[in-house]
């Protein structure tokens, strides 16, 4: 069973609140809210 990878939201954001995800072609949006939670949208 391969590794599972954990990356840090610090390094995927690099100082954003949003980043796109693309995934089988189709974009998603992931948003750190002022809360400091995640949400994922279509």
């Amino acid at each position: 069973m391969a590794e599972i990878r954990v990356l840090e939201s610090g390094d995927l954001f690099a100082g954003t609140n949003e980043i796109m995800i693309r995934h089988d072609g189709v974009i998603y949006r992931l948003k750190i809210t002022r809360q400091g939670k995640l949400i994922l949208n279509k």
